[in-house]
């Protein structure tokens, strides 16, 4: 079965970019184990500036010089620490490899004990890029890109709230509840999973469209194409709040509109040639069990 839509792989490997799970204070140890492992391999290390400065180390860069000096960016945490730098490094379309030091790892799928059997398949081209949709959006004139999803929520505890929903322009449907999930195929086993939104193979290039605790039984997930320009108007008389990533959060206040379409250019994650989603989902999931 082919599993990736596009392998071309890195032109250079020597210089790693490394970032680390913020406020960890068990980090230091972990990174110091990598970093004699990279160097085994003649891989040279650059550290983040906030990264160096959680391990005490005086040499980190500012993450644009980080991401223009390397040849692939490492993540040493989880799947949240991977998401955060992919956004960041969006622009710099760089391939991003992840170290899991979390629980999940969906995206993380090299553990630390992993670690250097991976980079000598790593070296000899034995490995896989993944490339992933990507979501841009345009809300208060500001344009923004989400990895997993874009969450439209009611600002308050209390009501609901109410969204007009259009294709191409186009009303499609009237949402009233306590808000939307637009989740990239990657974001599927995230929020969306837990609203009861479908899965979806993460090299599928579509938008998931899934309520959140729906005012009616007529809401249901809806997946989209990708080549789709979807808006969303909040016509509530409250304002409603736009969360990017689980992170980044903006206002969106009554009658303005938020636009998404896939964004120009695809993450890039490096894995092992062997990794299998299905079996991730299976292990992950604990399908097939009673």
């Amino acid at each position: 079965m082919n599993i990736v839509q596009n392998n071309k792989l890195l032109k250079s490997k020597k210089i790693a970019g490394v970032i680390l799970k913020p406020n960890d204070k068990k980090i230091k140890k972990y990174f110091k184990k990598i970093e004699k492992i990279f160097h085994k391999f003649n891989i040279k290390i650059l550290l983040e500036y906030q990264s160096a400065l959680m391990i005490d180390a005086t040499d980190g860069y500012q993450f644009k010089q980080l991401c223009k000096k390397s040849d692939f960016l490492v993540t040493l945490g989880g799947d949240g620490t991977l998401i955060s730098v992919t956004r960041r490094s969006f622009k710099y379309q760089k391939a991003v490899m992840g170290i899991n030091l979390g629980k999940l790892g969906f995206l993380t799928d090299i553990m630390p004990n992993e670690l250097e059997i991976f980079l000598k398949h790593f070296l000899k081209d034995d490995y896989r890029i993944d490339h992933r949709m990507m979501i841009e959006a345009k809300i208060n004139n500001k344009t923004i890109v989400a990895f997993n999803d874009i969450v439209i929520s009611r600002k308050e505890l209390t009501g609901m709230i109410e969204l007009d929903g259009f294709i191409d322009n186009k009303i499609f449907n009237h949402y009233n509840g306590d808000g939307l999930i637009i989740s990239t195929p990657t974001g599927s086993t995230a929020y969306n999973l837990s609203c009861n939104g479908p899965i979806v193979y993460p090299l599928t290039d579509a938008f998931i469209v899934t309520p959140i605790s729906a005012h009616s039984l007529t809401q249901r997930p809806l997946v989209l194409p990708a080549n789709f320009k979807i808006s969303f108007k909040n016509i509530d008389t409250s304002d409603a709040v736009v969360i990017i990533d689980g992170h980044d959060t903006y206002n969106l206040t009554q009658d303005c509109t938020i636009s998404i379409k896939i964004a120009s250019s695809k993450a890039k994650l490096i894995h092992k040639t062997q990794r299998n989603y299905f079996e991730v989902l299976s292990n992950k999931l604990n399908w097939g069990t009673t």
